[in-house]
């Protein structure tokens, strides 16, 4: 059963990522025919072609490298000025030119008679950028639709009153030893907890007959009471358990008001002898539906957190590289791939995450919908990065020639025309390079030093 999970968990995403490019491509189509641009392919992936189908002028299929998508539009690149309609002038031996009259001839060859106004290159900027924009738009309003879904529907993450036992130590270890020794020997003494049979994911209810409503007060009742059997009542699988255990004197950890651990100006911890029972909790948490008036905030919330992800990509990837080739960790909150995205998937549907499922985790389907709201959040925000071959980069062409006609038509010059976005093709195919290692970098790293979602 749980290997079906994984598998329906990994299929999920692939389906789901699926769409989202599927639907991101749509968002470039819709308006390119809407502005009367001959659009002669519609293509899901890259690669050799798995399956197509021909609809009017337009061919619509799918491909078998699933990285991405693309619609192709005639026209993409203008003409130099001085080029004479259908023909192309040589420009000069230089790679960079040659690239860029190869890209022009191309562009050319689409444009078949009677096609001549159906160019990309010819629509006005606003009607490019609206073009460019419906892609990056359509995963915006897919992330939008799913997180908003979850807020609303399932809730939020709200703490709640009392206290979970998040973990039970098997022996006695004192408090400068908790980090640094992570295995018990047969001469270790048992802790009273282990002994009493207290289990992570219980819940404490009452210790020496007094209530419990936070974490803080298992310490402000446990450590007084060195020696002396504790009455401990726990809720366990919706019933209340009466257990019996005996603190024990240990070095522990000192905690502040708000029950978090002291340290001092060397950051080494503020210890004290004191009643010990070898548990750590957490506060139980409840999954609140919210007002739709909430969702905007929390998306910008999101929105905020990946552009900072996007803006720190080199950093990132360093991390990356470091953990994928050294003993490194991967950062939790780093860059995937679409094969870390799904072994994601596979471990939360099939309950190898300790935080997905049970009393107080959020439901394995939720943290899926949560999965691909992130992902479309992330292509819309890297998708606006201003360089080709992104389509942000498309948008600084257009909003570049406007603001050159705006420019000239304020100093009563004649109109430069269109801009020559074949110029940038270098950039293009650099930026391209980037991002092929960046992918394959990414992929080696899921698959050898994937992030650990259990922390």
């Amino acid at each position: 059963m749980t290997v079906l999970l994984y598998i329906l968990g990994v299929l999920f995403v692939a389906l789901g990522v699926g769409l989202s490019i599927g639907l991101h491509e749509i968002g470039h189509l819709v308006p390119a025919k809407k502005f009367g641009v001959k659009v002669t392919q519609y293509m899901v992936g890259f690669g050799p072609t798995v399956w197509s189908t021909r609809r009017g002028e337009t061919e619509y299929g799918i491909k078998a490298i699933p990285l991405g998508g693309y619609i192709r539009m005639i026209g993409m690149f203008p003409p130099r000025p001085g080029d004479r309609p259908g023909m192309l002038r040589v420009s000069s031996t230089g790679r960079f030119s040659q690239l860029a009259d190869e890209a022009r001839q191309l562009s050319l060859e689409e444009v078949k008679p009677g096609d001549e106004d159906r160019v990309f290159y010819k629509l006005s900027v606003p009607k490019k950028v609206v073009v460019m924009l419906g892609g990056p738009v359509m995963n915006l309003l897919i992330g939008v639709v799913l997180l908003g879904g979850i807020v609303s529907l399932y809730g939020v993450a709200t703490p709640q009153k009392g206290a979970d036992v998040a973990a039970v130590s098997e022996c006695v270890v004192a408090a400068e030893q908790a980090t640094t020794k992570t295995t018990c020997t047969p001469s270790d003494p048992k802790t009273p907890a282990y002994q009493a049979g207290v289990r992570p994911g219980d819940r404490f209810v009452s210790i020496a007959g007094q209530p419990i409503t936070s974490t803080t007060d298992v310490g402000r009742l446990v450590r007084p009471r060195v020696g002396q059997p504790t009455p401990v009542v726990v809720e366990r699988d919706g019933r209340q358990v009466t257990l019996t255990v005996t603190p024990i004197r240990n070095t522990v950890q000192q905690v502040d008001d708000q029950g978090r651990p002291k340290v001092d100006a060397q950051g080494k911890p503020v210890t004290v002898d004191a009643g010990f029972i070898g548990v750590s909790s957490q506060t139980p948490v409840a999954y609140v539906p919210q007002p739709v008036t909430e969702v905007p905030g929390i998306v910008g919330e999101q929105l905020k957190a990946t552009a900072g992800i996007v803006l720190k990509i080199p950093q990132k990837m360093k991390g990356v590289a470091e953990a994928a080739f050294g003993s490194g960790q991967r950062d939790p909150n780093g860059p995937v791939s679409v094969v870390g995205v799904g072994r994601m998937a596979g471990e939360a549907a099939s309950g190898g995450v300790p935080w997905i499922g049970g009393r107080d985790g959020i439901s394995p389907f939720v943290f899926l919908l949560s999965l691909m709201a992130s992902l479309n959040f992330a292509l819309f925000v890297f998708n606006l990065i201003p360089l080709l071959p992104l389509d942000g980069g498309h948008v600084a062409g257009a909003l570049w020639e406007g603001l050159k006609r705006s420019v000239a038509r304020l100093l009563h010059r004649p109109d430069p025309g269109h801009v020559d976005v074949a110029k940038a093709l270098p950039v293009a195919y650099a930026v391209s390079t980037v991002l092929i290692v960046m992918s394959a970098l990414l992929i080696y790293a899921d698959v050898v030093k994937p992030v650990n979602l259990g922390g």
